[in-house]
């Protein structure tokens, strides 16, 4: 039966798409097939009622973020969170993109009186109602938005949702860069290029047939947080790297990818609404657009030493068995711990950040 009704849900996400590409004149950026493949109301992957975060495939997740697999994990980072609170004068934490609700629950339980309000910012209707049957205990302390408000003071903390932002894609044929983009052929969706003025940022030497991403929609996310953070910092834990690594000439296909049941594929056209679309950060355009919007980057690391320096290996001393293995895995380079970074920003505080008293990498940005 929930086939059946994923199967239902899928072909009305193609059908509004395909309307989509119909009303642009047969031609649909890929930022806006994106959006639409997680965000349409109802149909989109993050909209619809079906499980997307878990542990294991059996259990009819489709990956694993990192507060699902330690409790350490929000534990570690209300550490920082602390001294940050405590740096604005504030009490009130907002969270963007909160999933499962389990980095709340986290964060919630480690700081207890120092959190007055606790606000989460997500746009999937689903999401919010597990996340108000899992957060139930904290009462009134939450709210839900689901639009950034005209002032903001506090700590904003986001775990994996720049990499869902909706990104564009450029296509180098050898001559010139296309804006790869998405049409209708024999009733399935194909890619579609055609010329555009959009560069990659930086002057390197690509070859023929690269494919790579541009944040357009990262990078103004981060300036209107700018904008509206009067006084506070943030700290935002993604996959991705800086600028050199982001574009290094042997990335070739650039870094889209699709989750789906804890498996990855690169077609984002197929099975469209049933499975996650990401591209990893690019964190040196995050701290550009940051900077340029009037904040201060005020840290950059691996998760590994942030988390480290956040204490998280005091925390584990007595833990049992499976929270230390699962710990590990937050920490270990050939798992979450070197792809995985921490980016922290900040505005009208002084703040010296415990997350990157060591291993700081702001000079590589």
């Amino acid at each position: 039966m929930q086939s059946n009704e994923g199967d239902s849900v899928s072909a009305a996400l193609s059908r509004r798409i395909d309307e989509a590409i119909t009303a642009a004149g047969g031609w649909l950026g890929f930022d806006r097939f994106m959006a639409m493949a997680l965000y349409e109301p109802g149909l989109g992957y993050y909209s619809r009622e079906s499980r997307k975060f878990g542990a294991l495939p059996e259990s009819g997740s489709d990956f694993v973020t990192a507060p699902e697999l330690s409790p350490l994990f929000g534990r570690a980072l209300a550490r920082q969170v602390a001294q940050a609170l405590a740096a604005a004068g504030s009490g009130e934490v907002w969270e963007f993109g909160a999933g499962s609700g389990a980095l709340a629950a986290q964060l919630l339980e480690s700081l207890g009186e120092r959190v007055t309000r606790y606000t989460i910012v997500d746009l999937s209707g689903s999401l919010r109602a597990r996340q108000r049957e899992r957060l139930a205990a904290f009462g009134d302390k939450l709210r839900w938005v689901d639009a950034l408000p005209e002032r903001m003071a506090g700590v904003i903390v986001g775990n994996e949702v720049l990499d869902a932002m909706p990104v564009q894609l450029l296509h180098f044929d050898s001559a010139q860069w296309l804006e790869r983009g998405v049409a209708l052929e024999g009733g399935r969706f194909v890619w579609s290029d055609r010329p555009t003025e959009l560069r990659p940022p930086v002057d390197a030497a690509f070859a023929p047939g690269s494919v790579t991403e541009i944040h357009a929609q990262a990078r103004a996310f981060v300036a209107t947080l700018a904008e509206r953070l009067e006084r506070g910092a943030a700290f935002f834990i993604d996959y991705g790297f800086p600028e050199a690594e982001y574009w290094h000439p042997q990335r070739r296909g650039g870094t889209l990818m699709c989750h789906r049941a804890h498996r990855s594929d690169e077609d984002p056209l197929a099975d469209v609404g049933e499975k996650d679309i990401t591209a990893h950060v690019d964190f040196t355009g995050i701290a550009l657009a940051a900077q340029d919007a009037g904040l201060d980057v005020v840290g950059y690391t691996t998760q590994a030493r942030f988390l480290m320096n956040c204490g998280i290996l005091d925390l584990l001393r007595g833990a049992d068995v499976r929270t230390t293995a699962n710990t590990q895995k937050l920490l270990t380079e050939h798992e979450m711990g070197e792809l995985f970074k921490v980016i922290g920003l900040a505005k009208g505080i002084e703040l010296d950040p415990i997350g990157f008293a060591h291993g700081d990498r702001t000079h590589t940005l």
